[in-house]
């Protein structure tokens, strides 16, 4: 550069102008330097005001309570449990028969219908009884020719005996009348047992109820012909049934006369009880299973001959502390229960005991109390700790004897947990 395109400006170098523009400059960055450190505090204040205002917000959130319908809880409680073999299949009339013909001859009348109730000795049928009552009659006439004859020996023999002591026939003589009253005697005693045979006869005519029943099949109608042992009438008791089922060999050792039996019958609602009468002493080789009997009441008529039921041999029952099988978690594998403990939710180790597969129920035999608040299916999956409201069943914190009981029939809530 040329010392030509230098120029000064006039005033420039003067001390008091220099002074001046120094001056001017420290002050606008010390104003700076203030700024920045009010931003930096400004910005400082709102993070810890922010995060003050985030902290109770993500404490709340963590800490929240869940919603748990009344369905999802169940108190425990003591239930009756059974178990045992399962047995199955199809009732029968404990007490029935087949009314058949015991004459030949021709049906003349019915009185009775399937279906209709009838007493012990009521009349069902009525057979053709011409033919017989002939035969009576005969043997009416035949029992009166045999008494008079009869009655003729025993003269003759009177006779004989006093002229024997008097000398005037030989012994031989006396003997034969005795004989001929021997022989009368016979031969009535013939023509009675003859006339009784024609009477029962034609008391077999009128075809009766063995006992009181109902009418369950009606084979004849009038003018059909039948014979000794053709089939008429089948009549069953319907107050008591029975059904011959088969259990395993291993269970013979539980099963003894009296044993309760649990059934469910299909077509009918609720279950009905009934009793082992009869147990085969012998083990079916082929199936290695055992023939029992079972005696069912049928005092309100609901049970017909035929019905397909179900069972169970109550070999083990008793009355104990139980829950739902929905309720026990076997996740970490010894079961345990999810207890609702002063509104949050506690993982408690129980040891079982029977399980009733008909009420679906498990024996707790130690680790849970009776009113302990306990949670079924789905709901089981709250981790233990959190808290839970159980909506529709009161207030879980409370003592579960005054909270409003929870019935679980072992299903999870539906669109909450």
């Amino acid at each position: 550069m040329n010392r030509d395109d230098t120029k000064t400006v006039p005033g420039m170098h003067s001390p008091k102008n220099v002074a001046t523009v120094v001056g001017t400059a420290s002050r606008r960055v010390h104003t700076m330097h203030h700024l920045v450190l009010a931003a930096i505090a400004l910005t400082s204040t709102i993070g810890v005001v922010a995060c003050k205002q985030q902290a109770p917000a993500a404490t709340t959130a963590q800490d929240a309570a869940l919603s748990v319908g009344s369905e999802s809880v169940y108190h425990v409680a003591t239930a009756r449990l059974s178990s045992g073999p399962v047995i199955s299949g199809s009732l029968e009339a404990e007490k029935d028969a087949t009314v058949a013909a015991q004459v030949p001859a021709s049906v003349l009348a019915t009185y009775a219908e399937v279906g209709q109730p009838v007493a012990a000795g009521a009349v069902l049928a009525r057979l053709d009884d011409s033919a017989l009552r002939e035969a009576v009659l005969s043997g009416h006439s035949a029992v009166r020719s045999m008494e008079q004859q009869l009655e003729v020996a025993r003269r003759n023999a009177e006779r004989a005996e006093t002229l024997l002591k008097g000398g005037a026939i030989p012994e031989r003589d006396a003997e034969t009348a005795r004989w001929n009253v021997t022989n009368g005697q016979a031969a009535v005693a013939d023509a009675r047992s003859r006339l009784s045979y024609a009477k029962e006869q034609l008391d077999k005519t009128v075809v009766k109820a063995p006992f009181r029943g109902v009418v369950s099949k009606k084979s004849v109608s009038p003018g059909d012909t039948v014979q000794p042992g053709t089939q008429l009438y089948t009549v069953v008791d319907p107050t008591r049934m029975k059904l011959v089922a088969h259990v395993p060999a291993e269970a013979i050792g539980a099963l003894h006369v009296g044993t309760p039996v649990e059934f469910t019958v299909s077509g009918l609602s609720g279950r009905f009880t009934g009793d082992v009468q009869r147990i085969n002493p012998v083990v079916d080789p082929s199936t290695r299973q055992v023939e029992i009997h079972v005696s069912l009441p049928n005092e309100g008529g609901k049970l017909v001959a035929g019905l397909y039921a179900e069972g169970r041999v109550a070999t083990d029952a008793r009355d104990a502390l139980a829950v739902p099988v929905a309720a026990v978690d076997r996740s970490l594998g010894q079961p345990a229960l999810l207890e609702v403990k002063e509104g949050r939710v506690e993982r408690v180790p129980v040891q079982l005991g029977i399980t009733d597969e008909d009420s679906e129920k498990v024996e707790v035999v130690s680790g849970a109390a009776a009113g302990d608040l306990v949670l079924l299916g789905a709901a089981r999956g709250i981790t233990p700790g959190a808290r839970v409201i159980v909506q529709n069943g009161g207030d879980p914190t409370r003592p579960a004897a005054t909270a409003t009981s929870a019935t679980g029939g072992g299903s999870a809530a539906s669109g909450r947990v």
